[in-house]
């Protein structure tokens, strides 16, 4: 039997979609202790984006700039991003994950995957296929 999917089911599957995954990100940055949370999504940010303008970043993140060049700050004090000089404009600069920004970013990672492996674990092999599935085809389509 075919199932048909309007588009207000959609919307509605989506809002719950997102509301679970926020959870779920809460939960994991809660529970893995991270001193830095919002570096943290910063980090992940300059990673995903590469080198970018701070106005760039402000823009992905939806933030101002002030408060992106705050975090940056943050960050650089912790030796985690770099800037260097824009190759279109010699007045702006780009930020990039310097090495120990690199490893901060897979410390953290890591320890909110492992935040959440306890729930994980409850799965049955048929729930933790379907929900390795469902990662993959999130991931596609933000690809």
């Amino acid at each position: 039997m075919s199932h048909l999917v309007t588009q207000e089911s959609v919307i509605v599957d989506g809002e719950a979609l997102l509301r679970t995954i926020a959870r779920l990100h809460r939960r994991a940055t809660r529970d893995a202790k991270l001193e830095t949370p919002a570096l943290l999504r910063l980090l992940s940010l300059v990673a995903e984006l590469g080198p970018a303008r701070i106005g760039d970043l402000a823009a992905a993140d939806s933030t101002s700039q002030p408060t992106m060049t705050a975090q940056i700050q943050r960050a650089e004090s912790h030796g985690w991003v770099t800037r260097t000089p824009d190759p279109d404009d010699a007045r702006a600069s780009r930020i990039e994950l310097s090495p120990a920004g690199q490893a901060a970013l897979a410390k953290g990672r890591a320890r909110r995957g492992a935040a959440v492996a306890p729930l994980l674990d409850t799965l049955g092999p048929r729930d933790a296929a379907t929900l390795n599935r469902a990662a993959a085809i999130l991931d596609k389509l933000l690809t």
